[in-house]
């Protein structure tokens, strides 16, 4: 039966054999071997009549495919069950099938998702505005949070003691309570200006018990945020504190 096919199409021996399999309807597992070497060589002796670039593989299949169809032709031994010659090339045809699939089928992929649009995704506002919280263990490494204790401690001792035994009892002047933020926002302002500076002598710039409190506080969240690192040289020395940040912030813009 000849063939009529282009001949610039097949990719190669295997490519041909699965395109002549699929024409003829037979079973891949059950190859009518003589009727696809005969199609097999009429597609080579034209191969040759053009003299292609690429028949040099194609002549391997078919010295192959004759092979197969010679010991397809002998008669096997009465006394043992010979294998099938047909199973290795069974075998690279269903192999080389699943990739020429697994092929098309990405391919597919690829154009169908060449036909969609994705807009590009916009970052949430609560995304691009987090900031990563400052471990307080790097901000006060080894330094135990005991020791800032008993400087505040002291301090307020302090503030104790400059209360006079006889003015005491006369009435006194309600001060304003101290504002958190305010408090923060001048301790950022002193830090700017001194840059470098004593935690016992900001702490001792404090009017009153209640404004002690307030700014031990707002040193503490500016550690927390990282604008403002404090160290230790030596066991129950004073706090250095370095004002790192290159402006002063009001604490809202941190909420």
């Amino acid at each position: 039966m000849s063939i009529s096919v282009a001949l610039d199409v097949f990719e190669g021996p295997l490519d041909l054999l699965i395109h002549l399999i699929e024409k003829n309807k037979v079973n891949i597992c059950d190859i009518p071997i003589a009727m696809i070497t005969d199609q097999y060589m009429e597609y080579v002796d034209e191969m040759q009549k053009l003299q292609m670039d690429n028949i040099s593989e194609f002549l391997v299949m078919a010295a192959y495919l004759l092979k197969i169809k010679t010991k397809m032709l002998l008669p096997a031994p009465a006394e043992e069950e010979e294998e099938d010659p047909r199973a290795e090339l069974v075998a690279r045809l269903l192999e080389y099938k699943m990739y020429k699939c697994a092929a098309v089928d990405l391919k597919d992929r690829q154009v169908d998702a060449a036909k969609h649009l994705y807009r590009e995704a916009s970052i949430p506002a609560e995304v691009e505005e987090f900031q990563e919280e400052v471990s307080a263990e790097e901000v006060i490494g080894d330094m135990p949070l005991s020791e800032l204790g008993r400087i505040f401690r002291d301090i307020m001792k302090r503030q104790e003691n400059k209360v006079d035994p006889i003015r005491s009892h006369f009435g006194r002047i309600e001060k304003e309570e101290v504002n958190f933020s305010e408090k923060i926002l001048s301790i950022q302002k002193y830090g700017l200006e001194h840059r470098h500076f004593s935690f016992r002598k900001l702490l001792e710039q404090a009017a009153d018990r209640i404004e002690i409190i307030v700014t031990f506080l707002g040193i503490l969240e500016l550690i927390h945020l990282g604008r403002m690192f404090i160290r230790q040289n030596h066991l129950f020395d004073d706090f250095e504190c370095d004002y790192v940040a290159a402006d002063a912030v009001p604490i809202e813009q941190f909420a």
